[in-house]
C-alpha cells in the first residue's frame, strides 16, 4: 500500500512504508531525503520500495516510471514526448493526448481538470490524499481524481 499526494501541479508525492519521495516535474528532481542530495536527470533508481525510471524525452526533459508493489504510476505534468516509453496505472498528468495513448486506470489531474474531464467525459472527485491498496483495488472504468 501506498499514498500519493500533491501540494501544488507540478508536485507529486509518493509515500511507502518505508520512504516518501517527492517527484517535482517542473526542476525533474526527486527529493527522498537521500544524503546524495535530490537526483535530477534519467536514471533508473530503487528508493526503498519504490523503483523509479527516469526517461530522457526527445526535448531534454525527464518524465518518470514509479513502480511500488506492482502498480506503476507515471509522472509527466505536461510533457507529451516518449509516452510509448510509460506503462502506468495510474498517470499524473495534465495532458489529454496522453491520457489517451497511454490509456491509465486512474488519472491524477496536475493541471485544467475542467478541460480534462469535459474532453474525455469523465468525472472527477477531489481527494486530499490517494491511497493504492493494490493494482486489483483500482477502479475498474477510468476516474480523474484532483489532490488537493
Amino acid at each position: 500500500m501506498f499514498e500519493i499526494e500533491s501540494r501544488n501541479q507540478d508536485e507529486i508525492i509518493i509515500t511507502t512504508k518505508k520512504t516518501t519521495i517527492k517527484f517535482n516535474v517542473k526542476n525533474e528532481t526527486i527529493d527522498a531525503g537521500l544524503t546524495v542530495g535530490k537526483i535530477k536527470g534519467p536514471g533508473e533508481f530503487e528508493i526503498g520500495d519504490a523503483t523509479i525510471r527516469g526517461i530522457m524525452t526527445v526535448s531534454n526533459k525527464t518524465i518518470y516510471d514509479v513502480e511500488v508493489g506492482g502498480v506503476h504510476v507515471g509522472i509527466l505534468g505536461d510533457i507529451e514526448e516518449n509516452l510509448d516509453d510509460i506503462v502506468a496505472d495510474i498517470l499524473c498528468t495534465s495532458s489529454i493526448r496522453a491520457i489517451r495513448e497511454i490509456e491509465p486506470k486512474l488519472i491524477i489531474s496536475m493541471g485544467n481538470v475542467d478541460a480534462m474531464v469535459s474532453e474525455l467525459k469523465l468525472t472527477a472527485r477531489t481527494e486530499k490524499k490517494l491511497k493504492v491498496k493494490s493494482l486489483d483495488a483500482l477502479p475498474t472504468t477510468k476516474e480523474v481524481v484532483v489532490l488537493n
